[in-house]
């Protein structure tokens, strides 16, 4: 029997930038439950995650704990080599 190849594993390691990319993925629908969302915007070259909140996250009063104990630490769970999140405009 032939084993199977998944054509998105190719035995490359993550860049720095996609494995954040896939914490924010998971993060997500729990921010999409409440009426909001984050986009990444990029990662600097000192591992600050720049992301930008939407929808009821943009503005509300509990957007930088929702950065702080949310994104953050479980960006920082994931991968440990992130410095902070930050929010842009």
């Amino acid at each position: 029997m032939a084993d199977t190849v998944n054509p998105n594993d190719t035995g490359a390691e993550k860049t720095f930038e996609e494995k954040v990319g896939e914490v924010i993925e998971m993060v997500r629908p729990a921010l999409q439950g409440h009426g909001g969302d984050v986009q990444l915007i990029g990662v600097d070259e000192d591992k600050t995650v720049r992301v930008r909140l939407q929808g009821a996250c943009r503005g509300c009063p509990g957007a930088t704990m929702t950065m702080k104990m949310g994104i953050e630490r479980i960006l920082k769970e994931h991968v440990p080599d992130v410095k902070q999140v930050v929010a842009v405009a």
